[in-house]
């Protein structure tokens, strides 16, 4: 395997199938390929979206403040979490969830060095309730964790293998990048993070690796090296 740290960004779209908001066989296969990933001497954190119950920005912001509705969405990042989580000790892993602020029973409040302390210890770690502020999305959260474990990569788990130049699903001639730059990411206004996670990583020089895990079997092969999907580093 070629990392010892990893940040895995899910939307929560990864966790249900269809119209369910969650799979049971999808949440079985999540976890098992977790754990060994686990098993193969990585250790990994992951952060969650709420897509499959709440979308901020799909909400009647009309009526519904955007603060509000950013912090419905954080809400739902922390369901996530405790399900994944739960499914994850199911296959014998340990596995805790840490939040920007403790939300009991589920969460503890997000600490640096608790957080490697534990990782250290074996355990997987879901963070979950965004950045703890509204108009940050769970794409800069991913970010922000990376760095703040100090891993290896971010390798954000899509439904299309990688960064096309146009949307694969409406476009036939769709061409997929094997490898981008952060500043070809922001010049083509491509859609992989928004602005916030893309300048945040470019600054701090952390690689990320787009990828399809529609089939949770593929994190092994990212991880490995082996998977199609788009790097985007400095």
């Amino acid at each position: 395997m070629k990392f010892t740290r990893i940040l895995l960004k899910l939307s929560g779209e990864a966790l249900g199938q269809g119209s369910e908001q969650f799979s049971h066989d999808k949440l079985v296969g999540l976890a098992q390929t977790i754990g060994q990933v686990v098993q193969g001497g990585v250790q990994v954190g992951i952060v969650v979206g709420a897509g499959n119950i709440f979308r901020a920005r799909s909400a009647n912001l009309e009526i519904v403040d955007r603060v509000t509705a950013d912090n419905v969405g954080m809400l739902g990042t922390i369901m996530n979490a405790a399900i994944l989580r739960d499914y994850l000790r199911a296959e014998g892993l340990k596995a805790k969830i840490l939040s920007p602020r403790e939300q009991r029973p589920l969460t503890t409040a997000f600490a640096r060095d608790k957080a490697l302390s534990l990782m250290a210890c074996g355990n997987v770690l879901i963070f979950a309730g965004g950045t703890g502020n509204p108009y940050f999305t769970t794409d800069s959260a991913a970010s922000l964790r990376a760095l703040e474990i100090s891993a290896d990569a971010l390798l954000k788990g899509t439904q299309v293998d990688g960064v096309y130049d146009k949307d694969p699903h409406k476009y036939d001639d769709a061409q997929r990048y094997e490898k981008l730059t952060y500043d070809e990411v922001i010049a083509q206004r491509l859609q992989v993070m928004d602005l916030t996670a893309v300048t945040l990583c470019a600054e701090q020089g952390l690689p990320m690796f787009v990828f399809d895990i529609s089939d949770p079997k593929h994190l092994l092969r990212a991880i490995a090296g082996e998977q199609p999907g788009t790097w985007i580093t400095n």
